[in-house]
């Protein structure tokens, strides 16, 4: 009795998406570093030069992968006003970054952003600007916003610990290796801020970010003030 051939498993058709998609998980492996046409191609089960059919190389890939990110950031359009837009992008945003934290050094990088990507920084101009910032104030606001999310990100990923029991580990050894009566304000700030029971790091965003908002709120003209 003669044999049925083996069905050829059948993969998804390939397109630009399928290779966008592909880099990001390379990308969230290894680091943008990474990226490169053979690995994105590897990563898909293809030939590398199949991927030249859908993108033109890897600027375009870093251009697409990026704007793949700024598309997981939230606008938000049901917000009661301009500061609780802005807490709850920022929070997306530092989510997204955490997703993919390879992102924050090519984010504001790419020469041909994308739609997604453009979209979201006119989102976020025409929402401050809706509030009465000035072009000026809105230009600094969005600096300063970006510049705390970013950073935030950056520090929250360098860490050396990860869970509240390496954290005591960490600064107990730190505290140990100072001189007698040395760093008493940074021995303060550990033991009874950090090691205090539930701490986490991530705690911090919210309130330093609502810092930043109290600033601009500031800097904000009344109704009545031209926009200048």
């Amino acid at each position: 009795m003669a044999s049925t051939p083996r069905r050829r498993e059948s993969r998804p058709a390939l397109n630009r998406a399928r290779v966008l998609q592909g880099a990001v998980r390379v990308a969230d492996e290894r680091g943008a570093s990474s990226v490169s046409m053979r690995k994105v191609a590897e990563e898909l089960g293809v030939e590398a030069m199949s991927l030249y059919h859908h993108v033109t190389g890897k600027d375009e890939i870093l251009d697409g992968i990026v704007d793949l990110v700024f598309a997981e950031i939230e606008m938000p359009g049901d917000a009661t006003g301009w500061r609780d837009a802005m807490r709850r992008r920022a929070s997306s945003a530092r989510a997204a970054l955490l997703r993919h934290p390879w992102a924050l050094g090519l984010m504001d990088s790419r020469r041909t952003p994308g739609p997604a990507t453009l979209t979201h920084h006119d989102w976020m101009i025409g929402c401050l600007r809706g509030a009465g910032f000035s072009l000026r104030k809105t230009a600094r606001a969005v600096s300063a916003l970006d510049g705390y999310v970013y950073g935030f990100v950056l520090q929250e990923s360098s860490l050396p610990f990860r869970t509240p029991e390496e954290l005591e580990g960490v600064a107990a050894a730190m505290v140990d290796a100072f001189p007698d009566e040395g760093y008493p304000h940074l021995t303060e700030m550990i033991q009874a801020h950090a090691l205090s029971p539930g701490y986490d790091y991530a705690d911090e965003f919210m309130p330093g970010l609502d810092l930043i908002l109290d600033g601009l709120e500031a800097l904000r003209p009344a109704p009545d003030d031209p926009l200048t």
